[in-house]
């Protein structure tokens, strides 16, 4: 299997920036852009019948629904050999839009290292639907990542619907060999700041919602069939039992945890849970034993979950996060 190079998209999308300067996208899409289309919308009238039939399901197709922490959309057709160059530009530049610029960087530098150098791990993208469904929708899914978007729109939505991932394995060499265990402060992996904000938000509870909060039970497990399900047995701590202004933090810390994607689906998605109220029904748990780790009380793994939301941060042996919001 040939090994990546610079020349391979997801290596060039750490150059963000420059998108904008290739001219063979900027000339094959220019119609596209006049009209008003969004890029997802573009890529998607860019495409050949023959790509459209490789390349899109049905809107509501059992995969939309599915998620992993390695998984492909598409598994027999990747980025690299299922799009053309000027596709790939904007594939790139769907990905960077559905990210925070002060954060575009380090993810696309995350999808980079987690492909291993190897095109055999490169990213599979598509869509669910087509133009005429309301929530038609792009997908990108990989090793340590799975991000969606209304095809219709450039502006975010929320995360309403069906689940994200996001997660690294920086890998680092410890004593001449790879290291698969992260160490207690997650050294290179771009997402350890929403542990770093949890912990803020478990600080500032009293002793007893401290002491509820931390549970001896197992975490969910990781299972495409179970680690976004509903858990059936009440756990940690009832935000029921906060009081107003921690549920106000708890909703600043969840808001703070999103700051890696856009502001739109980021104020969407904040909006949807004040909106209807859905803090009153969550409950928070975080990991003591060997889901601690360094046992310095520094929460290394935790879950947000509901009735209708589900947040699973697993920090052990390195980051896997789920999200689903299915309001």
């Amino acid at each position: 299997m040939s090994k990546l190079t610079r020349r391979n998209w997801i290596q060039a999308a750490g150059a963000s920036a420059g998108l904008s300067a290739i001219t063979s996208a900027d000339n094959l899409f220019a119609a596209g852009k006049a009209k008003g289309d969004s890029l997802p919308m573009q890529l998607y009238k860019s495409l050949s019948d023959t790509q459209k039939q490789k390349l899109c399901l049905p809107v509501d197709h059992p995969k939309r629904q599915y998620i992993s922490n390695w998984w492909y959309v598409h598994p027999e057709h990747r980025i690299p050999t299922s799009f053309t160059p000027e596709q790939q530009d904007l594939i790139r530049q769907i990905f960077d839009s559905m990210h925070n610029p002060e954060h575009q960087a380090a993810v696309n530098n995350q999808v980079l290292i987690d492909q291993y150098g190897e095109e055999k791990n490169a990213p599979s993208a598509g869509f669910f639907g087509t133009p005429e469904d309301e929530n038609f929708e792009f997908i990108f899914t990989g090793h340590h990542v799975t991000r969606r978007c209304n095809a219709r729109l450039d502006k975010g939505q929320g995360f309403g619907g069906a689940p994200i991932f996001y997660g690294h394995y920086p890998h680092p060499v410890k004593n001449g060999r790879e290291n698969f265990n992260e160490s207690k402060d997650h050294p290179g992996n771009p997402y350890w700041y929403q542990g770093r904000a949890f912990n803020r938000f478990v600080q500032a509870l009293d002793g007893r919602q401290r002491t509820m909060g931390l549970v001896s039970l197992e975490p969910r497990g990781e299972g495409p069939e179970s680690v976004i399900k509903i858990a059936s047995e009440r756990r940690g701590l009832p935000c029921s039992e906060l009081s107003a202004d921690q549920k106000k933090l708890l909703i600043e810390t969840m808001r703070s945890m999103m700051a890696v994607f856009r502001e739109d689906d980021v104020k969407a998605t904040i909006e949807t849970i004040r909106k209807k109220a859905i803090v009153n029904r969550l409950q928070v748990s975080w990991y003591g034993g060997k889901y601690d780790i360094g046992s310095d009380q520094i929460w290394d793994t935790w879950q947000i979950e509901g009735p209708e939301m589900v947040w699973y941060f697993r920090g052990v042996p390195h980051i896997h996060c789920y999200f689903q919001l299915k309001a």
